[in-house]
């Protein structure tokens, strides 16, 4: 009897002890490879996950003409197949075959974009112009949504967590109101199954969501690493003290939000414990590692991007350009599929309107506004990158301005056009030359459409100088597809810039197909020239 007792109580441990390896044994896939997806069309679509070590898997899927792809888990438990897609359709199954079995279903092929930045891309269809009537009508089966939980790491993940969903008013409230906007623009246009996966935070810096490797050396990026040159791991008396910090600061707050109730004053600021510096969502990298890093090498078009509100305050011309394009570069390689789409969003007019439309306003905090919005317009060189303008739809009062469907629907412009062949107009006029004849100066422009046209009763914020660079407002006239500009008050005019300001206020030059221009300047000149 008790040699049957111990022999039980043996085999009770020794399952106990296996217990781990079944499990690790089961094949596993990452959260973007899952039911309701939409796989991007007529590619080689990377299907992949984790095993035990040399374990057989065998991936199938029922579209026709699909062959079963097999493969062999390595030394590390990790193992990917490429799946050939068909043209649009579904729903499909694929399964997964090794020690488990997967099967997922209702699986869609179609047009899969990747939308990132930070709050505006963030920024829910429920908040958006006319959010609770969007939300309602948002019943669109073939557009698939997959939001990635926000993370950070200071390494690269191999995982993250998110599910996809069929768009219906339940699963839209709360995902990326640009997102779902492109997304359904593109549906309605194409008629084929769009997959949306947003991976946004709130107030983040493009460095944040770029590998270190990618920004190190670049040209006065130190402006922005010094903040966290010192940054070291929190001990355990770190936080022991930011916890006693934060219960005192909540304390108080209580208190006086209390005081305030009972006086009908306003109630202050409720205080939020600090974060770790290294767990910040804004330290290098972080996003990249946790919500970027996981979704490669998944089949992709393109991404969209709406992100540069909070480098603005670096203010140095130039360096949001090279961020933006080593983010590109980064996101490029990661993915290995070539130079695909990359199309951004302008920074809107926001903040009062400037009265006078030539300041540069070099002392102004607001500077590096106009500076990364102009920084946008110089990436366009980077290839196969498009801009929506914004500079009309922006909100004074409000860094998240409302009409993300315009925002959206611009963006969707660029990739009907470029990516889908549509004989469509998907820019607003972009500056191409200047020329100068005599005290006027004749500007040339890019994307003008079946022409350039005005809203009001004259073309405004113009400004124009001379080689004393001192600016004044311009009189702007339209001639055939061009734009001339003069003052009496400049003989030899040198520069102009046109909406050159946080908010111009009274920009009005568009295309006749109603996009708007960029804002701009001809002159290179430094803040400190005004």
């Amino acid at each position: 009897m008790l040699l049957s007792l111990k022999r039980t109580i043996l085999s009770f441990v020794t399952l106990i002890l296996t217990l781990p390896l079944l499990a690790h044994a089961d094949v596993k896939l990452p959260a973007v490879i899952n039911a309701n997806m939409v796989l991007q069309q007529q590619t080689d679509a990377p299907l992949w996950g984790w095993a035990e070590p040399d374990e057989k898997i065998t991936v199938t899927a029922n579209w026709p003409d699909s062959l079963p792809q097999k493969t062999t888990a390595d030394a590390k438990g990790q193992w990917q197949i490429k799946l050939t897609t068909p043209s649009y359709g579904g729903p499909y199954t694929v399964t997964i075959t090794g020690n488990n079995t997967i099967t997922l279903n209702n699986v869609l092929i179609g047009e899969v974009w990747l939308c990132s930045g930070q709050s505006n891309m963030a920024m829910t269809v429920s908040r958006c112009q006319n959010g609770l009537a969007e939300v309602a009508i948002a019943d669109f089966p073939q557009i698939r949504l997959f939001k990635v939980a926000r993370a950070v790491s200071n390494t690269p993940q191999d995982d993250c967590q998110g599910n996809w969903q069929a768009c219906s008013p339940e699963a839209i409230a709360d995902f990326s109101g640009t997102a779902y906007f492109f997304g359904r623009t593109l549906h309605q246009n194409l008629n084929v199954p769009i997959g949306l996966i947003q991976s946004a935070w709130g107030g983040t810096a493009v460095e944040a969501w770029t590998a270190r490797s990618y920004f190190d050396k670049l040209p006065n990026i130190d402006v922005v690493l010094n903040r966290w040159k010192d940054t070291k791991a929190w001990s355990d008396q770190d936080k022991k003290n930011e916890k006693v910090r934060y219960e005192k600061a909540l304390t108080q707050w209580k208190q006086a939000a209390k005081k305030a109730r009972t006086n009908n004053e306003k109630i202050p600021g409720k205080p939020s414990p600090k974060t770790e510096p290294l767990k910040s969502q804004n330290y290098p990298s972080n996003l990249y590692n946790a919500m970027i890093n996981p979704l490669a090498p998944f089949a992709l078009r393109g991404a969209i991007w709406y992100q540069g509100e909070a480098n603005s305050r670096s203010g140095i011309p130039g360096l949001y350009k090279d961020q933006l394009t080593a983010l590109i570069t980064n996101w490029r390689e990661r993915w290995g599929r070539g130079d695909f789409p990359f199309y951004y969003v302008q920074l809107p007019n926001y903040r009062d309107p400037q009265k006078n439309p030539s300041e540069f306003m070099a002392n102004s905090p607001n500077a590096g506004w106009m500076i990364v919005r102009e920084d946008m317009l110089k990436t366009l060189d980077v290839p196969n990158t498009g801009m929506a303008v914004t500079i009309d739809i922006g909100e004074a009062k409000n860094i998240h301005p409302k009409n993300k469907q315009d925002v959206g629907r611009r963006l969707a412009l660029w990739a009907l056009a470029k990516d889908y062949g549509k004989d469509i107009v998907y820019s607003g006029p972009i500056y191409r030359s200047i020329s100068f004849v005599n005290d006027k100066v004749i500007i040339n422009f890019d994307h003008v459409g079946s022409g350039l046209t005005f809203t009001g009763d004259a073309l405004k914020t113009f400004a124009i100088a001379g080689e004393d660079k001192k600016f004044v407002r311009a009189n702007a006239r339209l001639f055939r597809n061009a734009v001339i500009v003069s003052s009496d008050q400049v003989k030899k005019p040198v520069a102009v810039r046109y909406a050159w300001a946080v908010n111009p206020n009274d920009s009005n030059l568009y295309n006749k197909e109603g996009l708007p221009a960029s804002p701009f300047r001809t002159d290179n000149w430094s803040p400190d020239e005004k």
